[in-house]
């Protein structure tokens, strides 16, 4: 059915309002860490990862009306794909694109206007002056919000499993080009922080007071975060039709080699001690991508910073990959736990390892973890680039319920040949 190929992709998060400012970010080892600004929330000195824009800058930036009802989940969600859809060069403004193709919008979201019913609820209950709001309330209605901005798609949907959301969006998106039901896919996510999720957390004791430090004996929990991701997803044979149809001036990202999601169910909020599901997600992916663990160059964990998951994460990587483990690093350090658009956040932030042949530095580390074989990727120097090329990394992406999902993202020589 032909390679999957990524020809752009567009992000939002607390390190960077697109895609150039995040690869800034992670190269001068920039944490995106901060206490609370822009939620509202008694909890003000919690340390989040908020995206550096209010929304009253966004609705500016993106030309909305003012009167229009809208969420920071969907504002998000619409500044990382119109970077998305502009660097591939597919034409939103004029709704015209080659052989009038198909084009799906698969996202990722669970919060989704939460934040405005939590603004709203007592206007909603004393009177009708923001009932406009109550509609934007659940996460189908951020995603029709971000499509609509755009009004380019023939299918439109939406995808919530906690955590693994976004990269299920993707794994989704790969399923409908390989199966015809569409010539492009852009998917990925978007999450805005709320009261309820930040409160949530809280009451599960797994918040750190501190910047997160992933895979740290000493860890203490997670910093969440919010922001949004997308990549533009083709069919190798696609693509090339595309920009010989339309003589555009495009250079695929990678490919997107395997993709596998497992539901091990084990519990509500924890993982598996021996981590099956994560190690089935990956074992699936190699399979999937026809690869062997030998062949990974770099692991972006999901490394949430808690106690549960980077032990059990951890275990799983071991059992894949024995004795020689490949770096390993988690980017939440950076970003804060973007929970169901970190899928999409880390794809990008995969894929710009991928490109630019560097390891994110696994931040805050100080001490190994007794109960693993390895330690992540830390490094106190300045960013440098690897003296040698690498052609896969892979992404995991872990969800409550035991809803894990590993994205592997390679390294396109069929197209790099034809380049040269």
């Amino acid at each position: 059915m032909g390679k999957i190929l990524i020809s752009a992709m567009g992000i939002v998060s607390a390190i960077g309002n697109n895609v150039a400012e995040n690869l800034q970010a992670l190269q001068k080892q920039q944490s995106g860490i901060a206490p609370v600004q822009y939620l509202q929330t008694a909890h003000s000195q919690m340390l989040v990862g908020e995206v550096k824009l209010s929304n009253e800058e966004m609705i500016s930036l993106l030309q909305i009306p003012e009167n229009q009802p809208t969420t920071r989940t969907s504002l998000m969600g619409i500044l990382a794909l119109k970077e998305a859809l502009e660097s591939a060069k597919i034409n939103y403004k004029t709704k015209i694109a080659y052989h009038n193709p198909k084009i799906a919008f698969i996202n990722g979201t669970t919060v989704g206007g939460m934040d405005k019913s939590e603004q709203f609820y007592t206007d909603f209950l004393e009177n009708n002056s923001k009932n406009a709001y109550i509609s934007t309330h659940d996460c189908g209605s951020c995603t029709e919000m971000i499509a609509d901005y755009f009004g380019i798609f023939s299918q439109v949907s939406t995808v919530s499993t906690a955590c693994s959301s976004a990269a299920n969006a993707i794994l989704f998106g790969a399923e409908l080009l390989k199966s015809g039901r569409a010539d492009i896919v852009v998917a990925g996510g978007a999450e805005c922080l709320t009261k309820f999720h930040l409160n949530g957390f809280n009451t599960l004791m797994i918040l750190d007071k501190e910047p997160c430090r992933p895979f740290d004996a000493n860890r203490a929990g997670l910093n969440l975060g919010e922001g949004a991701a997308y990549l533009v997803m083709e069919k190798e044979e696609d693509f090339f039709d595309r920009i010989k149809f339309n003589t555009l001036e495009i250079n695929a990202l990678c490919e997107l080699s395997g993709a596998a999601n497992t539901c091990d169910a084990f519990h509500q909020t924890a993982t598996s001690p021996q981590g099956d599901g994560a190690f089935l997600a990956m074992k699936n992916a190699l399979k999937n991508a026809n690869l062997q663990p030998a062949d990974i160059d770099y692991i972006n964990a999901h490394g949430t910073g808690t106690q549960n998951n980077d032990l059990t994460e951890g275990i799983a990587i071991e059992r894949i990959f024995g004795e020689k483990i490949p770096p390993v690093s988690s980017t939440k350090a950076f970003t804060g736990h973007t929970t169901s658009a970190a899928g999409g956040v880390e794809a990008v932030i995969s894929i710009l390892s991928l490109q630019n042949n560097f390891i994110p530095n696994n931040l805050n580390f100080k001490e190994k973890m007794p109960e693993l074989s390895f330690e992540p990727y830390y490094k106190n120097s300045q960013f440098s680039t690897l003296n040698s090329q690498f052609n896969h990394v892979l992404s995991n992406s872990f969800g409550f319920g035991g809803n894990d999902t590993c994205l592997i993202f390679s390294k396109n020589f069929f197209y790099s040949k034809i380049l040269s």
